[in-house]
């Protein structure tokens, strides 16, 4: 009787085995389906948001290489220039956030949603920060035939009258063009801006000395101070640059609230998954402690950026908000 009454478990026993394990085959495979797809697997876009040649193509090219060999995947530079880094971001934020189209932009992003009434992007909400590669300081520049030795007798000459004094810009709302902004509200000083179509054009104006005062990006700007065509006054950082050491800091001279960087940042787009973000980050991380590249921004005057995602979040948002205020101060149109 205790025989026959056991018989029944033990086949049930024997026929539950193999259900179990079918069981936890299925449940297996279901957990390897819902597992995230380790990134990446295939060649990453990066969009620059300028023409080539430029400053922001050149640091893409920089880092891209070394992205590369960190990443095990090739990340291709793509050029999308227009309407000063908006052609090129409104394409970016339009892609899907897997982490396989990136952007690498300039100190423009920042200015652009006070400059403009209408982006096609919200450039709070529609990107997320990987990284600042570095931040290049602008000089205050004079010709070499201008009076003024020094940015005191800079500010002295400007506030002989209103119009006494003239600065050129690569344009209406450019770099050159808020750094002089930025400048006549800390110093208190009004002087008259004449934009030009590109920077080359402003420059060699002020070579010239059809227009005396210029503030420039110290890369572009180096080999005419070097040969004394231009005349350098101040650096625009924080602290003197070790290409210019004998060149004061506009704080130093008396000038506070005038920092000025133009910079380089790499982006995602909003709800690329943050392990994805965090590997893209410490990627270019790497590429920026390669010698090359060190070696590179150093001869440009740059100072390169450590910080993480969060912290190139924060640095971008306070860029916006001083350039919305300078830009609201000073009643700065595009046109």
């Amino acid at each position: 009787m205790k025989t026959s009454l056991c018989r029944p478990f033990r086949v049930l026993s024997r026929i539950g085995r193999p259900v179990a394990a079918l069981g936890l085959g299925v449940a297996a495979m279901a957990a390897q389906a819902q597992a995230p797809t380790p990134w990446p697997t295939k060649p990453i876009t990066l969009v620059v948001t300028y023409a080539p040649g430029g400053g922001a193509d050149a640091m893409a090219r920089l880092i891209a290489p070394r992205m590369s060999e960190a990443l095990g995947q090739n990340v291709v530079v793509e050029n999308r220039p227009g309407a000063g880094g908006q052609l090129g971001a409104a394409a970016v934020a339009r892609s899907a956030p897997d982490g396989y189209t990136l952007m690498l932009d300039a100190s423009s992003f920042a200015v652009n949603p006070s400059l403009y009434s209408k982006l096609p992007y919200d450039s709070e909400k529609a990107f997320r920060a990987i990284g600042v590669i570095a931040l290049f300081p602008n000089v205050v520049l004079v010709n070499a035939q201008f009076p003024a030795k020094t940015v005191p007798d800079l500010i002295a000459a400007a506030k002989v009258r209103k119009d006494a004094v003239m600065f050129a810009s690569s344009g209406n709302g450019s770099a050159q063009h808020l750094a002089g902004a930025l400048f006549e509200s800390a110093a208190k000083v009004d002087m008259v801006h004449v934009p030009y179509k590109g920077g080359g054009p402003a420059l060699n104006d002020v070579i010239a000395g059809q227009v005396p005062v210029f503030f420039g990006n110290l890369a572009s700007t180096l080999q005419h101070i070097q040969s004394g065509k231009l005349r350098a006054l101040a650096v625009t950082s924080a602290r003197r640059s070790p290409i210019l050491p004998d060149v004061p800091t506009l704080a130093e001279v008396g000038v506070s609230g005038a920092e000025v960087h133009e910079w380089n940042v790499v982006m995602a787009p909003a709800g690329t998954p943050e392990p994805v973000i965090a590997k893209a980050s410490a990627a270019l991380q790497k590429a920026l402690d390669s010698p090359e590249v060190k070696a590179r921004i150093a001869t440009l005057g740059g100072d390169i950026q450590k910080g993480g995602p969060d912290a190139a979040q924060t640095f971008v948002q306070q860029q916006m908000a001083l350039w919305a205020r300078v830009v609201k101060a000073r009643g700065i149109t595009p046109d």
